[in-house]
């Protein structure tokens, strides 16, 4: 199990700007770079993840260091695999300690962007760390509660592989499995020839968080036979 903090925030005001769609010279710019300036300063994203093997394959589970994980697609993605990286990122507790006014509704929309983005960048440097410490090659990764398949009720599983998460790196699992703080995530990275993405197989239209485009054919492929 290995911590990665100290991760570096390095967002400009025009890149919130392009990620909100809004003109540079637009009249929020000031406001972003304001709130931007308060993020950067306390700002400390955080990763964990771990090395493990698959102990066992049944024919919709997996089980990984002796925790069952039950998901068809998650199967069936780690047939040719033995070898995985559980993990869990967080944009950090720090930046929770920022507020604005509950009635400013664009402020708390940008604040929550730049939270999203610092996020970003604390996976992205965690995919490079496990790239660069241990040769994966190409990755994908899957996440519980991305598709019904694999409910966000397996979180429980996921957390138990690292202990107590909370004092680790300041995330905790609430009753109904989602995280505090919310810009945090937690999935599984496999090496993979073919990219996946949940998405392909998620018939959800008008999704703000698509990242691909659903594959029917793809879907009957997971769960044929």
């Amino acid at each position: 199990m290995e911590i990665i903090d100290h991760i570096p925030v390095d967002l400009s005001v025009e890149q919130v700007l392009r990620h909100l769609g809004l003109d540079k010279d637009g009249k929020y710019a000031g406001d972003i770079q304001e709130l931007l300036e308060m993020v950067q300063s306390v700002v400390l994203p955080k990763a964990i993840y771990d090395v493990c093997y698959i102990d066992q394959k049944d024919e919709n589970s997996v089980d990984i260091r002796g925790i069952k994980f039950t998901s068809r697609v998650l199967r069936v993605n780690l047939e040719e695999v033995q070898r995985v990286f559980p993990y869990i990122a967080t944009c950090g507790t720090e930046v929770e300690s920022i507020d604005v006014p509950s009635d400013d509704l664009m402020r708390k929309f940008v604040l929550d962007t730049i939270k999203q983005m610092a996020l970003g960048n604390a996976i992205k440097h965690l995919w490079k760390h496990i790239d660069r410490e241990h040769s994966p090659g190409k990755m994908s990764a899957m996440a519980p509660g991305s598709l019904e398949d694999w409910p966000i009720s397996e979180q429980k599983q996921l957390f138990s592989i690292f202990g107590d998460v909370e004092s680790l790196i300041g995330v905790k699992l609430t009753d109904s499995f989602l995280m505090l703080p919310l810009k945090s995530i937690s999935g599984i990275c496999f090496p993979t020839e073919l990219t996946f993405e949940s998405c392909q197989l998620c018939p959800r239209e008008r999704c703000p968080g698509r990242r691909a485009a659903y594959d029917e054919k793809l879907k009957e492929k997971y769960f044929s036979g």
